[in-house]
């Protein structure tokens, strides 16, 4: 069973570097707050892991299953 995490932009991208801005942007993350949703893979927790500090990450089993 793969779980989804709910991923939301808490801090700015004002004055990050451009790796950052890039890394958030692939994540789907534009605006302050703006919250996603994605499934647990490695690529993900990697990019999540890199601006960690930026972010609130809540884990969830999966709805459809």
């Amino acid at each position: 069973m793969s779980k989804t995490l709910r991923i939301t932009l808490k801090k700015s991208m004002i004055g990050r570097p451009e790796k950052h801005r890039r890394v958030l942007h692939s994540l789907g993350l534009r605006k302050l707050n703006k919250t996603v949703v994605l499934k647990e893979t490695p690529p993900v927790r990697g990019m999540i892991r890199k601006v960690s500090h930026m972010l609130q990450v809540q884990e969830r089993p999966n709805e459809t299953e």
